[in-house]
């Protein structure tokens, strides 16, 4: 049945179309147990058309009915998956749990009725053959052991039949799936499919070839037939699954252990590309995909040493809007005292050293505090604080961040010392530039303030000013002294600067700890 039409009528049906389901596998089974009595009739050639017509009816109505007993003790499973269909907005769990009910419907149904199917359709109606044919117990013998085997292959037949059915109620619950979730096989292995289907087949085909072409034999010439081709039908699977093993599982399974290496972060890995059909071209295609991901790796480790981790992953998840998103954060400027003289007397190449040395313990301190570098300013930097992570308490860490990079750079061995400016206000946030060349960064008119109060600190002498706007918004105690209002270059009225009072010896250690942790 094509599967375009299979999801037509799941949409045109919705819940009752498990009545679809159910009619799909009693239809499949009833047609191969209708010509397994046909064909075992001809090996009879004296039987009236009555007698091989009742027999045929009642194997119908026993087989039809047993599938669909199986099928309506089934509908509890199904019943699972309509209270899944009913539920607004189900939860990650429930989906996963309907998902599972949904791929393996069919599997539980036919393990837990198959037995009860054969004993209510196939021996039944191979006595009623027995008798109404006069055949005796060894038709009986004959006639049962040639009905087993298309039983088994009109298990295997409503079994594949019923997977297709079910394709478009699994393709709903797939399409919510998460990503992540833990997928535990409990379906029919390839390998066992054919152990159990091509027996079936050739035993089949061998009934069908021999009670088509040469009519007659009797009971011992059926039995022969079914023997012969079941034993030729277990030999020829036995050899397709390891010709099968070699050319189609062993790829696959090369392919799954490859996914779960790229599960943990391994990209490096390769599987070999072992013949150049669909499944050569699935392990291509897993080669293609790995090395595509190991660039992307590399591109994120390699954009993370020029720009911040977080604003990496940001920009990479493609969530930053174009227009950018207006943020309450606190800004730190951060500038080297006396660095224009050092340089004057310094090798350039000394002191772009010098430079990526005081950076170095600049930075971790920025980061440990939640923090992330906007840009580099010659000896100085910008850093932001609740942006692109949000923090309620960015003021806190703005200010412990700053007080701890200069004693950080005062106890390095660059031989300078830092000042920093803090302001808090709303800037807007995100991507900046163009012709192709963006860069997420912070505007607004409290950028600006930020960098000219750690300016004020070389008229103030301090090493940290902070402005009124971030002591309003600190949240945790500070020791703090105010400086009176100063003016500042481009504000049209001064603004009150507080002074941060040195902590004991020891103390930002702790600060450290602490907020790195927060």
């Amino acid at each position: 049945m094509p599967l375009r039409l299979v999801r037509r009528l799941y949409r045109l049906l919705g819940a009752r179309y498990r009545y679809v389901m159910l009619a799909g596998e009693v239809w499949s089974s009833l047609f191969v147990a209708m010509v397994t009595v046909f064909l075992a009739s001809r090996f009879y050639p004296g039987l009236a058309i009555g007698q091989v017509a009742a027999v045929m009816g009642a194997a119908g109505v026993l087989t039809a009915g047993s599938v669909t007993y199986a099928g309506v003790r089934a509908g509890a499973s199904f019943a699972d998956i309509d209270d899944w269909r009913a539920t607004r907005v189900p939860t990650p769990r429930e989906t996963v749990a309907a998902w599972e009910t949904a791929t393996t419907l069919t599997l539980r149904q036919y393990r837990r009725e198959s037995g009860r199917v054969m004993l209510t359709a196939v021996v039944p109606t191979s006595v009623l053959a027995a008798l109404v044919w006069d055949i005796g117990w060894a038709g009986l013998g004959a006639v049962l052991l040639a009905s087993v085997i298309p039983a088994v292959y009109a298990t295997v037949l409503s079994y594949s039949v019923g997977e297709i059915l079910a394709r478009p109620v699994i393709e709903e619950i797939a399409a919510e799936l998460p990503a992540d979730f833990d997928l535990v096989p409990r379906g029919l292995p390839l390998a066992k499919r054919l152990r159990i289907a091509l027996p079936a087949y050739t035993t089949c085909s061998g009934i069908a070839v021999a009670g088509i072409v040469d009519v007659g034999g009797g009971s011992q010439r059926l039995a022969l037939v079914v023997v012969v081709a079941l034993v030729i039908g277990l030999l020829l699977s036995t050899e397709l699954s390891v010709f099968l093993g070699s050319s189609v599982t062993q790829p696959l399974a090369d392919v799954r252990r490859g996914l779960l290496r790229v599960r943990v972060g391994e990209y490096d890995g390769r599987v070999p590309v072992l013949s150049s059909d669909e499944v050569g071209e699935l392990a291509h295609d897993f080669n293609r995909m790995t090395s595509g991901l190991a660039e992307r790796e590399e591109l994120r480790d390699t954009f993370g040493t020029y720009v911040d981790r977080d604003v990496v992953d940001l920009i990479l998840s493609g969530q930053v809007p174009s227009e950018g998103v207006e943020v309450e954060v606190s800004l730190m400027f951060c500038d080297v005292r006396d660095f224009t003289a050092y340089a004057e007397h310094a090798a350039a190449t000394e002191v772009i050293a010098t430079l990526n040395q005081l950076f170095s313990e600049i930075v971790p301190v920025v980061e440990a505090y939640g923090g992330h570098v906007d840009k580099f300013l010659g000896d100085g930097l910008l850093a932001v604080f609740g942006a692109p992570q949000l923090h309620v308490d960015h003021a806190d860490r703005a200010v412990e961040a700053a007080r701890m990079i200069v004693d950080a750079v005062a106890l390095g061995s660059s031989g300078l010392s830092v000042a920093a400016g803090v302001n808090s206000g709303r800037v807007v946030a995100g991507p900046l530039g163009g012709a192709g060349r963006l860069n997420f960064s912070v505007i607004g008119d409290a950028v600006n303030v930020a960098a000219r109060v750690e300016a004020a600190t070389r008229r103030t002498g301090d090493d940290v000013l902070i402005t009124a706007d971030t002591r309003d918004r600190l949240v945790r105690d500070h020791s703090l002294v105010s400086r009176g209002e100063l003016e500042l270059k481009g504000k049209s009225a001064p603004l009150e600067l507080f002074a941060l009072v040195p902590d004991p010896p020891g103390a930002g250690a702790g600060a450290v700890e602490l907020t790195a942790r927060s």
